[in-house]
């Protein structure tokens, strides 16, 4: 009696917390129940080829694999956005893809709502009836919005911090996101966005990244990205990272991939395991830190194949897998949702949850973004149940300023929600500017949800 007492007060002591944890183990949801992919065997599934030639990138493939299950009312509104709002191109694995609406009833109307509601769907595949119809955009975004092109010390070599470099190798990826940060470069064009161009030569691109590398002594770490790494033929991809691990100044590689989520297949293939492990042996022997950064923003999204692509390259000797989420309205911008998400990754695949980024000022985006207050309540609401080192921080990229903490601001005007932050270092651009370490950089909230007051003010400037 006193055993069934204990458990029982134990129950209700979670039970009066704002988070119940409760273990979840992984599931891959079952691809069959799309008609398109009803006789897909689990062989093909798992082959990272097969995933790549059935990715859906048009509205004719999308009905090939859903089949009746959505009605014409998803693709009017996709349509609609499309034509209007959409600033990335339409690119989702199979992977991806059967990570929505996981549980939905499989007749068409049924469907059709789950699909719309699914926040999976929300980011990968948005519609118009998604956007702010107000202020889909805020009058300060930028298809730059970090400024990272103007920072290319050479072609795609963004030189933002004092220490650390970004390489974008490729302007593709398996996947394109809706809120992708890199939208002006990454991608095919949309009719609302021509995109920029990489010109050199990937190999040219990569023996200019290498030498500014060799005579800057002062770069410490490379994030190798995209694009996604992914994208890259692998033996080009290793020569790059034996040539990076050539230069002693080099103490820390971060490999950026959504793959290892959108597309865990290919980081299981046999060649790119056997490659990975020749890397990650070469980096222990010479002291340097290799790591794969990932992205995934919901706990659906989080499967066993997800997670035997994580664990295989730690296996191999890479030194830490993280995640570097978004921060999105719809998506993953309550407690639930992010303690959810941050204990699939780090309890049942071995991610370590790193950063989740606000939404950063793309045209189109503001119905994902979240204020800079409803951020520092997320990051406390998050605060003590994860281990400490697996406690995600919620950071903000200010425009010409950086990453940094969401209380890291200097003021904050609520009623106009503009906020401003300051910097302790110089981006290649600044060296000569005596008031970039004195200045006031601002960052602005969505407009949509500021109050009458302050939406006035706005309207008023615009």
């Amino acid at each position: 009696m006193t055993a069934l007492h204990d458990a029982t007060t134990a129950l209700e002591r979670l039970d009066r917390q704002p988070y119940t944890y409760v273990r979840r183990e992984l599931v891959e949801p079952d691809w069959r129940r799309f008609p398109g992919w009803a006789h897909v065997t689990e062989a093909q599934w798992r082959d990272a080829q097969w995933q790549r030639v059935n990715c859906v990138k048009n509205v004719k493939q999308l009905r090939k694999v859903a089949g009746d299950l959505l009605t014409d009312k998803f693709y009017d509104d996709l349509a609609a956005d499309q034509e209007k709002f959409a600033t990335m191109s339409m690119l989702i694995p199979p992977q991806m893809f059967n990570t929505m609406a996981v549980d939905a009833a499989l007749t068409p109307d049924e469907f059709t709502e789950a699909f719309l509601a699914d926040p999976v769907r929300r980011y990968m595949l948005p519609v118009s009836s998604d956007r702010d119809p107000r202020w889909p955009s805020h009058p300060h975004s930028q298809r730059d919005s970090l400024h990272e092109a103007e920072m290319w010390v050479v072609e795609g070599l963004t030189h933002r911090y004092p220490t650390k470099v970004l390489a974008e190798m490729v302007s593709t990826c398996p996947q394109y996101c809706g809120h992708c940060t890199r939208m002006d470069l990454v991608g095919n064009s949309t009719p609302l966005i021509d995109k920029h161009k990489l010109s050199l030569k990937p190999v040219d691109r990569q023996d200019q990244m290498i030498e500014y590398l060799k005579k800057t002594p002062g770069v410490r770490d490379v994030v190798v990205s995209g694009g996604d790494v992914a994208n890259v033929p692998w033996p080009q991809l290793e020569s790059f990272l034996m040539r990076l691990l050539d230069i002693e100044t080099v103490r820390d590689i971060r490999l950026a991939t959504k793959a290892l989520a959108g597309l865990p297949q290919h980081w299981i293939q046999p060649r790119v395991v056997e490659g990975l492990e020749r890397v990650a042996r070469t980096a222990s022997r010479r002291g340097v830190n290799l790591a794969i950064h990932t992205h995934v923003n919901h706990a659906q999204s989080v499967t066993p194949l997800v997670a035997e692509a994580a664990r295989t390259a730690l296996e191999v000797g890479v030194r830490d897998v993280r995640n570097q989420g978004v921060l999105m309205k719809g998506v993953n911008a309550t407690p639930d949702d992010l303690l959810d998400l941050c204990f699939a990754l780090q309890g049942e695949a071995n991610i370590l949850p790193y950063y989740f980024y606000m939404c950063d000022m793309i045209p189109n985006a503001e119905h994902w973004r979240v204020s800079v207050w409803e951020a520092q309540e997320l990051q406390h609401a998050i605060m003590g149940y994860l281990p400490g080192y697996a406690t995600p921080r919620i950071v903000c990229d200010v425009p010409y300023v950086g990453k940094r903490w969401v209380h890291q601001l200097e003021g904050y005007d609520r009623e106009l929600g503009i906020s401003y932050w300051t910097k302790n270092y110089r981006t290649g651009i600044e060296l000569e500017d005596p008031e970039a370490l004195d200045r006031r950089y601002p960052y602005y909230d969505p407009i949509s949800i500021l109050g009458e007051t302050g939406q006035k003010w706005w309207a008023d400037q615009t």
